[in-house]
């Protein structure tokens, strides 16, 4: 039972950094593309 409770935390934890990850990686491009964005439109307008 100790086996399956640690392979269950470990499981957690991963899928907690895991997503993390992702939703870390989103805001960074999602920030990016919106800096992009900005760039262009100042171009196009300027």
């Amino acid at each position: 039972m100790d086996v399956l409770k640690s392979v269950f935390k470990f499981m957690i934890a991963s899928t907690l950094i895991v997503g993390g990850v992702f939703i870390g990686g989103t805001v960074f491009a999602a920030k990016k593309v919106d800096g992009i964005g900005d760039t262009l439109q100042q171009k196009l307008h300027g």
